[in-house]
């Protein structure tokens, strides 16, 4: 025992011993080994049995029963190798995972190309949906974080879709298989080993460490399902395109055998499960029932007797494969002390419609790259806690990432590729705000006719690891600090009168400009200004359109003749069109009564010009308006119709006119 225990105790060499812990229901198996030339050599092993209920499908419930049983297992070895255990690898059960499986739908602005960045957001919010409706079923308040999802199917405006990336549509949807741990599960195996003086070398799952020995990686481009049957469940994982895709549990396993048994031939629990494990050993069984009757069956009646429990499992195990792999995968590998019952395979198999050849059990002993497996280790009971001891040789120290995001300092499970998507799930930030939202279209109305001006996009979500730019998809350290900045909303549009009319549109009459725009009012009110519009405002604007009404907005008789620049003759009924240029011939003015009046706005303010003469012109104006041109307070701004003035320029009903002084006070 020197070599062992010099190459474990000497400081340089200690990480090449593994201690590796197996914690079930039933009982605490322990294996110490180390890697030789690439080979991993069983040193020792220990087995102790549960002497109460300290454990229940996997989880403990008495965490001093536990670690009694443990330290019993770790002195144990200790003394064998005549070493001092001081790091463990350990595993989380696979019956304390849970699976939720659910399938969203977000609108989606058609306009908009779908993109990775929004695909990486749909898929977040589905796994956050999951936690949700696994917290709302939780009856403990027991607090579950995601260890591990697959995409099962994508949705474009309701229909599957291989990939999203670059169409476009009304809604996309996913559905989506997610896998969550239970803190407290992982809580009360740091308090076990903390107790019983044992650092954490490193935490898996124990689906993950029996399928990394059980089903090599170059096999997992298949469809494979591996079932570990224990005591009171049965774990499922499932591998395709070369990864572990699905966890999955049944709810019965070896126990439900055992006690129909015990039902069956009045027997107490514990020579019930002995009777069990002979079955697969002797055709002919001999037992004493509670009442002290002695007797021996053979081995295959008593399977016929009990047939129906083996069958119930059977279809549990199938019916939960076919809920997590949608179809039969190409072959079963079964494992576990219950993988052991007889006529289970061939059950399994014929639920799942495949040879029976493909429903097998496995052993430990095609694991590869062990040296000298000793006999006491083989069989399937054992390539869980010798794949607890091998992961942790090959992935030591990796268990957990720690990070911070956004200044909070989180751990991940370290089962797959960690991404920064991963950790956003895990502190639960809002999918949405990864996404730039569209502002909001702007609605205005012109004369009855509804226009809508379109808003732009915002700025999508920074994201930062270690203060460089990077991105949702970004494989995570430990120690890696993320920031991520919200996505913004883009501003909705702005939309001023101008944009919305010609306020320009005029024709030229005798060398003079006349605009064709009268009167303008926004929301029944009159104005000139280029104001900035609210949404929903309505524009009325008055025109002249024709010929006629030009005449008659400019007071001069209906037969005056009107003619193009070139000479040819306008139809009173003539439609005008902007920058005509017209003549018009003997500029009569209609006949005025003495008591005449003229209606104009003036600055904003529509005012009736009582006079006697014959007609007004612009200097006019200034008898009705409170202006003093004798004491400049500014730049004068004097417009008709907002063409600059003529102080003698005569002025006509509707004219729009300005006169005030322009300064620079506020």
């Amino acid at each position: 025992m020197d070599s062992i225990q010099n190459s474990y105790g000497g400081v340089d060499n200690e990480n090449e011993v593994i201690f590796s812990l197996d914690i079930g229901t039933r009982s605490v198996i322990g294996i110490v080994g180390k890697y030789i030339n690439n080979k991993f050599e069983i040193l020792a092993s220990e087995i102790k049995e549960h002497d109460k209920r300290n454990m229940y499908d996997g989880q403990i419930h008495d965490i001093n029963g536990v670690v009694n049983i443990c330290r019993a297992v770790k002195e144990s070895l200790e003394e064998k190798l005549d070493i001092k255990l001081t790091k463990a690898a350990i595993a989380a059960a696979g019956r304390a995972l849970k699976t939720q499986r659910i399938k969203i739908d977000r609108d989606f602005d058609i306009s908009m190309e779908i993109d990775v960045r929004t695909i990486e957001s749909l898929e977040m919010e589905a796994i956050q949906k999951a936690q949700e409706m696994i917290d709302k079923t939780n009856e403990n308040d027991m607090k579950y974080y995601c260890v591990g999802y697959t995409i099962s199917n994508y949705f474009l405006d309701g229909s599957f879709i291989d990939n999203l990336e670059g169409h476009r549509g009304n809604s996309v949807g996913v559905d989506v298989l997610a896998t969550f741990l239970p803190h407290v599960v992982v809580d009360s195996l740091y308090t076990v080993m903390n107790r019983i003086g044992l650092d954490v070398m490193n935490m898996t799952l124990e689906p993950i460490a029996a399928i990394n020995v059980a089903i090599k990686k170059n096999l997992r481009l298949l469809n494979l399902a591996l079932i570990d049957i224990g005591a009171g469940t049965s774990d499922i994982a499932i591998t395709k395109d070369g990864a572990i895709t699905a966890y999955a549990m049944a709810s019965i396993a070896g126990d439900e055998i055992t006690e129909e048994i015990a039902k069956k031939y009045l027997l107490d629990f514990d020579t019930a499960e002995e009777l069990k494990i002979k079955l697969t050993k002797q055709q002919t069984q001999k037992f004493t029932d509670i009442v002290g009757i002695e007797q021996e069956l053979a081995s295959e009646q008593i399977l016929d007797n009990i047939e129906e429990s083996i069958v119930k499992l059977a279809r549990e195990i199938s019916d939960k494969i076919l809920e997590y792999n949608q179809k039969s995968p190409s072959a079963v590998f079964l494992i576990g002390g219950g993988s052991q019952i007889p006529r289970l395979a061939g059950f399994i198999a014929e639920f799942l419609q495949m040879p029976p050849e493909r429903v097998v059990m496995r052993s430990s002993d095609i694991i590869q790259d062990i040296e000298e497996l000793n006999e006491d280790l083989i069989g399937p009971s054992f390539i869980t806690p010798i794949g607890i001891a091998i992961t942790a040789g090959l992935t030591r120290d990796k268990d957990f990432l720690e990070v911070i995001v956004n200044d909070e300092k989180i751990k991940l499970f370290n089962s797959r590729k960690m991404k920064v998507s991963d950790a956003l799930i895990l502190i639960g930030y809002n999918p949405r705000k990864l996404i730039p939202q569209k502002g909001k279209d702007f609605r205005y109305y012109v004369n009855g006719k509804l226009y809508i001006a379109k808003s732009g996009f915002g700025e999508p979500a920074k994201v930062y690891v270690n203060d460089k730019p990077s991105n949702l998809d970004y494989s995570l350290k430990n120690g890696d600090i993320i920031k991520v900045t919200a996505a913004t909303q883009g501003e909705t549009a702005k939309v001023y009168l101008y944009d919305c009319i010609n306020i320009n549109k005029k024709v030229n009459v005798n060398g003079k400009d006349i605009s064709l725009i009268k009167a303008i009012k926004v929301n029944d009110n009159i104005t000139r200004e280029n104001v900035l519009l609210r949404d929903d405002d309505n524009i009325i604007t008055e025109e002249i359109k024709f010929v006629f009404e030009l005449l008659d907005s400019m007071e001069l008789n209906k037969n005056s003749t009107v003619t193009y620049s070139n000479g040819v003759e306008v139809e009173k009924d003539g439609l005008l069109k902007e920058n005509d240029v017209l003549l018009i011939d003997e500029v009569m003015p209609k006949k005025q009564n003495n008591n005449n009046c003229l209606y104009a706005i003036i600055n904003g303010e529509e005012m009736k010009l009582e006079h006697n003469k014959e007609y007004l012109v612009f200097i006019d104006i200034f008898n009705y308006i409170d202006i003093d041109l004798s004491k400049p307070k500014g730049k004068l701004i004097l417009n008709v119709n907002g063409v600059k003035a003529d102080y003698y320029q005569r002025l006509f009903n509707g004219d729009n006119i300005e006169a005030f002084w322009e300064t620079d006070e506020i």
